[in-house]
């Protein structure tokens, strides 16, 4: 059973979807405040999220950002105003997806059966061989990233990110493809949280933008994993 993890100070709410989403299958935990949201996120952990922005006390953004520390557990932000600030805030600190009130119940759950299946997706184990360009090696099955032998802490998606690129060399990437590849077709947050992972993932491998090594930027465009003289996917 998928065990949701309810965040929103309002008990009217909470007690509404509660009762719809079990109705659907869900096992539901929930919380009114930011600071017992992250202590029955570390006591359950459960396997999606869904927060609000205005908490009293720690607010929202706040309980992302720490979640997302500890854990790529799929969040899913709802706030009141659905602004394209929030929207960005939140992605940009690692939330999933986003939906703003009022909403339908039928499209939060939509949503989270949307996250369920990107989660599971990512969970298993990649078909693709061992990759290696230079000091960079790359094992999907395993989920294993190594730069100099040394292996990387990547979050679910910084890896995604990374085969998705490894696996084309060359090849320019838009931002939409790289969304539909590595977040799934249903995805319906901002292109610019693509920017935010690709930075990220660019700390990881000990480059930034204005000096790439691996991954270079298309203006305009997207971004293209650079081949280089005399190295290539491992056979």
């Amino acid at each position: 059973m998928t065990r949701l993890l309810l965040v929103d100070d309002e008990a009217n709410l909470r007690h509404t979807l509660g009762y719809a989403l079990r109705q659907e299958g869900y096992e539901v935990l929930s919380a009114e405040d930011g600071e017992k949201a992250l202590a029955v996120f570390r006591s359950s952990r459960p396997d999606v999220v869904i927060l609000d922005v205005m908490l009293p006390g720690i607010d929202g953004i706040e309980v992302c950002r720490r979640i997302r520390r500890e854990s790529d557990v799929p969040i899913l932000m709802l706030t009141a105003r659905d602004t394209e600030v929030d929207r960005i805030v939140g992605l940009e600190i690692g939330a999933d997806d986003h939906l703003g009130k009022p909403f339908s119940t039928r499209e939060l759950i939509a949503r989270i059966r949307a996250l369920v299946r990107r989660s599971r997706r990512a969970a298993e184990p990649a078909s693709l061989a061992v990759m290696r360009f230079g000091s960079l090696q790359v094992d999907a099955p395993r989920r294993r990233a190594l730069r100099d032998g040394v292996e990387m802490k990547l979050t679910a998606k910084e890896f995604d990110l990374l085969v998705l690129l490894m696996s084309n060399p060359g090849i320019v990437m838009t931002r939409d493809r790289i969304i539909a590849s590595v977040w799934g077709q249903e995805y319906g947050g901002e292109t610019r949280t693509v920017d935010t992972h690709v930075k990220t993932l660019r700390e990881a491998l000990g480059e930034t933008a204005d000096r790439p090594r691996w991954i270079e930027t298309v203006r305009g465009v997207g971004y293209r994993f650079r081949e280089r003289d005399g190295a290539g996917p491992a056979p």
